[in-house]
């Protein structure tokens, strides 16, 4: 993530790092170009990154990334948030993950109208082509009001 920053950092963009305090010793060994936001947990961690994203993107990575991407799934499938939810799938690594999302569709435990949550593409370029022909194709998204306090502990009153 760090390269990532970097790089968006240079191209004169403003990075916001949120980081659960437990781990900045870990996590932060140098100076930073980027304005880090230390929380308390790894649920204020969720909720600050979707607070200031305007789109998920999954890059190559391990249980963390894969946690990470399939709770944004359930976000935009509950109707929580509207964004975009996109994967780079370099060198096929996400074949496997699609394929049982596939597979899930076909069996009938998630919907062929919620499959389009989920996107890949092989490149950053087609990644960003993907972004920018984005339309939200959600019934509801819960009211900013209820995400936060969802967020904060709070449970949703459900109909």
């Amino acid at each position: 993530m760090g390269l990532v920053s970097q790089a968006v950092h240079n191209g004169d963009r403003h990075v916001i790092g949120v980081i659960p305090k437990t781990l900045m010793p870990l996590v932060l060994t140098g100076e930073t170009v980027w304005e880090v936001k230390a929380v308390a947990d790894m649920h204020k961690w969720k909720a600050e990154m979707a607070k200031h994203s305007d789109a998920f993107i999954a890059l190559l990575g391990g249980y963390g990334t894969l946690e990470e991407l399939l709770q944004v799934i359930t976000w935009a499938k509950l109707g929580i948030h509207d964004k975009p939810v996109r994967l780079l799938n370099v060198d096929g690594y996400y074949n496997s993950l699609l394929s049982v999302i596939d597979k899930a569709v076909k069996e009938g435990f998630i919907s062929p109208s919620a499959r389009h949550i989920s996107l890949s593409a092989p490149t950053a370029k087609e990644l960003v082509k993907k972004l920018e022909e984005y339309v939200p194709r959600h019934e509801r998204v819960a009211s900013k009001l209820s995400w936060e306090m969802e967020q904060l502990g709070y449970p949703q009153q459900y109909d």
